[in-house]
Formats: structure tokens, sequence, C-alpha cells
């Protein structure tokens, strides 16, 4: 089939324009035209995953993903709007995976979407905590009812296997005080488990107040997210605490504080929305 690429380039931009006019059902329409004119176009998957994300087909939206990356290899877009596809559909592993590599695509190019991109990192980390701590929860209360219930099974034996009534008192007695203390055992450990932490200091960052995901070191050994420092020297090439020039490359990535970072986060998923 012929490729008429002059064509597909107008079809584009006329799904842009619907597009920013909020009208995602008429972009949706002209980029499937566009991607029939010349299906070779990366750009023009990721124009209409973002119509059909809007849409709420996500289905479809990941599959012209997938198309895209499939031409391109690489592409920052592409794996950003596949995460946001993911994280709808409740897929927090694959979304959190593409999130980081739009993350990674982002740094190394200095793409000015590095902010929006870091935010998309967050809420799926924040997200997949958050499923874990409803299976966690879940799994909790599964296994105190199943403990309880033994204690109870055992307590009905054991009383039943008594010959007087002085005896059954006392061993009734005697299991209730354990089957309390065990309830009371199950009551603590929730409560530790749902008990917030402060956010230590040297995981926030001093430009945007936020979790540090990507942090980078200025020459003095500060330390800040990429996204909020890269941000900054787009507007001000300073360094914010000396007011000394300071460029992007010069910028040095902080291993060690970023792997404390995600330490915490894993621990301690709440912080994320803090």
């Amino acid at each position: 089939m012929s490729k008429d690429a002059h064509r597909s380039t107008q079809l584009k931009e006329e799904g842009n324009s619907y597009f920013q006019s909020g009208n995602f059902v008429g972009a949706e329409s002209l980029y499937s035209k566009a991607i029939i004119a010349d299906d070779t176009n990366p750009s023009l998957y990721t124009n209409r995953a973002m119509a059909r994300l809007r849409l709420g087909y996500f289905d479809s939206a990941i599959s012209d993903c997938d198309a895209c990356l499939k031409l391109s290899g690489g592409n920052m877009k592409a794996y950003f709007v596949l995460s946001q596809c993911q994280l709808a559909i409740n897929d927090y592993e694959g979304a959190l995976e593409s999130a980081l590599q739009a993350h990674r695509l982002c740094a190394e190019t200095n793409d000015k979407s590095l902010a929006a991109v870091t935010n998309q990192v967050l809420r799926c980390k924040k997200a997949r905590w958050d499923e874990m701590e409803k299976k966690r929860t879940r799994e909790g209360q599964e296994l105190e009812k199943e403990v309880i219930a033994l204690m109870e099974r055992e307590r009905e034996d054991m009383v039943n296997s008594c010959t007087n009534d002085f005896d059954r008192k006392q061993v009734q007695d005697e299991w209730d005080q354990k089957i309390n203390l065990m309830k009371e055992t199950f009551e603590k450990s929730r409560k530790a488990s749902e008990q917030r932490r402060e956010v230590p200091d040297w995981a926030i960052d001093d430009i945007s107040f936020g979790i540090m995901v990507d942090p980078v070191m200025t020459k003095t050994g500060k330390s800040y997210e990429r996204a909020s420092i890269m941000e900054h020297l787009r507007r001000h090439p300073t360094d914010p605490l000396t007011r000394e020039p300071l460029q992007p490359h010069e910028l040095r990535p902080n291993l060690g504080l970023k792997q404390a970072c995600e330490e915490f986060l894993e621990q301690n998923g709440w912080a994320v929305d803090w």
C-alpha cells in the first residue's frame, strides 16, 4: 500500500486541533485516518493513544503504545502514555516499569516533561504500595480468623475432656486468656503496621518539597530531585543554594541517596502522598 505522508501530516494536524479543543472522539478518528495514510509514523500512534486514554479506551491505547515502541524503539511519550493506561487497568508493576523507562529517557534527553514523568513514577509507586497494603491487610485478617478459630476449637476440645465442673471452669478461663492475648497481639501488630512515620529530611527535595526519586548532586554536594533542579536551571542557571553559575552537565547522580529513598518508599508507600 502506498504511503501518503503529506495527507497523513494534514490529518495529524487536524487531529491535534481537535485534541486541544477537547474533542477526543474527533481527534481519535483523524489520527486513525492519518495512520491509514501512513502507518510508519510512530508519533501518530502515541497521539491516538493519548486520545484513547482520555476516552477510557485503555486496551486500544496500550496497543498503540506498543505499535509506536515497535517502530521507534525507546520512545518517552509512548512509555509515559503506556504507564498511565496500565495504571488505569490496575497493572501496577507494568505501570511502574513503563514510568521508569519514560523517566530514564527524559533524564537522558533533558526533556521538559521530566517533572510530569517524575510525578507519574510516584503515582505508580503509591498505587502499587496501596494494593500491596490491601493484600497484606486481607491476609492478616484471614490469618487472625484462622488462628482464633483453631484456638477456640482447641478450647472446646479441652473443656469437653474435663471430668468435672471445676476443671472445666479452670480450662475455660485459661484458654479465654490465651485467646484474648492472641487478639491483643494481632491488634498491636495491626496498629504498628498502620502507624505513619515522619519523612526524613534527607529524602525531601528542597525545591519541590516532594520525596526524591532521582536525586542529583550539585558541585557543593547538595542533592535535589533531578526534575526540580533541571526546571530551576532552565529559568536560572545558578546553584539554588550558593547562586554560583551551574550548568546541567555539572550535576552528578547521587546513587546512594537514590537507593535509600527507594528503600524508604518500599516500606512507607504513604510517603509518596506526603
